[in-house]
């Protein structure tokens, strides 16, 4: 584990950029950038240009240090160069940034009112890759629409139990049990999900370190016992599908939880824009983000 990266996204100033659209998400994200799925024949045409807008966003002077911390990649993104460095490689030495890794196949049918993790088969080969690739953490994700304590139960037990082979490989993982932000039991969720996630950090042993990305919470500062418990690292927030402003005025709420924001991030880039015109939409909304990370 790298020291100087942990004590970075452990103390530093600034969000987490998720730039990990991947699969069934990347013509979407293809497309909210002016992409059409016109302009491509099969996977490896779109996960270049996805590769290309990627690119583009890390590489833009707005990219900047001063406010991002860390940014979480696709596995194909991962996978590829940034003028002749690994993508990692360059994020770290080129830009001050932590890379992450989204190591997760996707969500399994609805049950229990959660969405499980799919089986990772191939898990311990990619964090192998990854470790070579120099990322220095990785990122999982599960859902929740009910507040359903057996399937709450389950999608935390899940995370913990992947996260702790993930910290035996050498790297951070992120744990992340979204919460549907349009569930109509959503605090009630929460509620459950903070005490769950209590119950598995106290199992860890006195060395393993952890982050986690969280829905903002409906009760303001709710997971301020989270952000302070020694296991943790960081806490950090999805956007969830709240628009840029909404999701940055909820995380202003919120002291001492930064964003990892993906859809609110890209909002407003476009493939046709100028490079003063995306790298100042790009500029801004950065700051905006950074300004809700620390208030």
């Amino acid at each position: 584990m790298n020291t100087a990266q942990l004590n970075r996204m452990h103390s530093g100033k600034g969000f987490i950029a998720a730039l990990d659209q991947s699969g069934g998400s990347t013509p979407k994200a293809l497309s909210q950038y002016g992409v059409e799925e016109s302009s491509y024949t099969n996977d490896e045409e779109m996960y270049t240009l996805v590769h290309e807008m990627r690119t583009r966003i890390i590489k833009s002077p707005a990219f900047d240090s001063e406010y991002i911390l860390g940014a979480i990649l696709f596995e194909n993104t991962m996978d590829r160069k940034i003028d002749g460095d690994w993508t990692a490689d360059y994020l770290w030495e080129k830009k001050n940034i932590v890379p992450f890794l989204k190591v997760d196949k996707g969500l399994a049918d609805l049950a229990n009112g959660v969405q499980l993790m799919k089986p990772i088969s191939n898990l311990d080969e990619l964090l192998t890759r990854a470790v070579e690739r120099n990322v220095f953490g990785t990122k999982m994700r599960s859902v929740i629409k009910e507040a359903n304590a057996e399937g709450i139960r389950q999608v935390v037990e899940q995370q913990f139990e992947v996260g702790l082979q993930i910290f035996a490989k050498g790297l951070v993982p992120i744990i992340e049990p979204e919460v549907d932000i349009y569930s109509t039991d959503k605090e009630k969720s929460e509620e459950i999900l903070k005490e769950e996630i209590k119950k598995q950090l106290s199992l860890l042993g006195k060395d393993v370190k952890v982050m986690l990305k969280l829905s903002i919470p409906t009760v303001n500062d709710f997971y301020t016992d989270l952000i302070s418990d020694p296991h943790v690292v960081r806490v950090v927030a999805l956007s969830g599908g709240y628009a840029q402003q909404e999701a940055n005025d909820k995380l202003a709420q919120n002291h001492g939880l930064i964003a990892s924001f993906s859809r609110a991030l890209s909002e407003g880039l476009f493939a046709n824009q100028s490079d003063d015109e995306f790298n100042t939409k790009l500029g801004k909304t950065i700051k905006e983000i950074y300004q809700a990370s620390i208030t």
